[in-house]
């Protein structure tokens, strides 16, 4: 059975309104939408998913990374791995158009992080919805954060201050 191959997914955040559009034609109002010298600072609920309460997300756009941690929606249940994307991001004043690229890392935290997505990666090469130079910046993205991952033992916070983040993560 052949992987369904979708259009590529973009987002854009008005900064200005706190809003984040997706392509789909949905959109959420952000409770947190926070331009930081790193990138930008996003936090919405999501009300429709069963498992999760909250999504936070920061857009890292000199790395090309979306990190994202999810907040479970039960207080004893474990949060799921946060997620760093490969992802394209545009700013154009206060819009920040983010394009996801289809290749990602789960990073649990205690454990090696793994490399998410692939087959829906190598879908969309194999169906040319990923354009070369995307497919190209994925790969070399998300296995350089692999290997800098691994060199302070998978541990987010100690990789995000290596990068002059000091911010706390997940921030709850």
């Amino acid at each position: 059975m052949g992987m369904a191959i979708s259009p590529q997914l973009v987002d854009i955040v008005d900064t200005a309104t706190g809003v984040r559009s997706f392509s789909s034609g949905g959109s959420h109002a952000l409770r947190v939408c926070q331009v930081e010298r790193w990138g930008l600072r996003m936090e919405y609920t999501t009300p429709d998913d069963p498992f999760s309460d909250t999504e936070i997300t920061w857009l890292l756009p000199e790395l090309n990374l979306r990190l994202t941690q999810q907040k479970p929606r039960s207080r004893h249940a474990k949060g799921g791995p946060s997620e760093l994307t490969a992802v394209r991001v545009l700013r154009e004043g206060r819009h920040w158009r983010t394009t996801d690229l289809l290749l990602g890392l789960a990073a649990p935290g205690g454990t090696t992080a793994r490399i998410v997505r692939s087959e829906e990666f190598a879908a969309a090469v194999a169906g040319r919805v990923l354009r070369v130079g995307d497919a190209d910046l994925a790969m070399c993205t998300v296995h350089k954060t692999l290997e800098e991952l691994s060199r302070v033992r998978h541990d987010l916070s100690s990789w995000l201050a290596h990068k002059h983040i000091f911010e706390v993560w997940p921030p709850y």
